[in-house]
């Protein structure tokens, strides 16, 4: 991937459903050039595909957090399953460095998500976490 192929993306990201022109003059291409990188692209799976982001989407959880959890010793995949339980997550992260979980979670208020970040500091195996919550979202992946 290079340069024009990391700004065709970057304005896909700002706008997927830009025309071909559009997005042509915004990059100062030609309309087939735009159009033949987004084919290989899309053949190569750099691109798997676009989606939309619905008013009641953002709306179901008007309380969204992120959780970051910090586990000691092997008790990884005995927490996932326990996170997978709770109707409050959406999602679940493994990443690296710090913290060894990233769960995204949404409820309906903030009492609500209190509860269930309670509820998650009790499990067994965790030793530490923080809790962000998401005061807007400018753009959606």
């Amino acid at each position: 991937m290079d340069k024009t192929d990391e700004r065709l993306i970057a304005a896909l990201r700002h706008d997927a459903r830009a025309s071909l022109s559009e997005l042509a003059l915004g990059l100062n291409l030609s309309r087939t050039t735009v159009r033949t990188r987004i084919e290989k692209l899309r053949a190569r799976g750099d691109i798997l595909g676009f989606s939309v982001v619905m008013k009641e989407d953002v709306l179901r959880d008007p309380v969204r957090g992120l959780m970051m959890i910090g586990i000691e010793g092997r008790g990884t995949t005995r927490i996932v399953r326990q996170l997978q339980g709770l109707a409050q997550v959406r999602a679940i992260h493994s990443t690296n460095g710090r913290w060894d979980l990233i769960v995204e979670l949404g409820t309906e208020t903030l009492e609500a998500l209190d509860t269930a970040l309670a509820k998650i500091r009790l499990f067994d195996g965790i030793s530490t976490s923080e809790t962000s919550l998401l005061l807007a979202t400018k753009k959606s992946t």
